[in-house]
């Protein structure tokens, strides 16, 4: 991981932006020596957000099932 200044960081933020997005993190040094990590956030993802399962099964089957259940229930 690559240790960029103050003064580098603030001339090339969206190089910085981009490096840090591909390799988790960039450190950023003050003059002081104290040292500021950038990363990316996390993306916050909907619950709703689940991934694909193939089932086999037409549109016209699964819209044939809802409405069974809706005539029993």
């Amino acid at each position: 991981m690559k240790v960029y200044t103050y003064s580098e960081a603030r001339q090339r933020l969206a190089t910085l932006l981009d490096e840090a997005s591909t390799e988790g993190e960039v450190r950023i040094r003050r003059r002081d020596g104290s040292e500021f990590v950038l990363r990316p956030a996390e993306r916050k993802r909907s619950p709703l957000d689940v991934p694909f399962v193939e089932t086999g099964i037409t549109r016209a089957e699964i819209l044939d099932l809802l409405r069974e259940s809706r005539e029993r229930g």
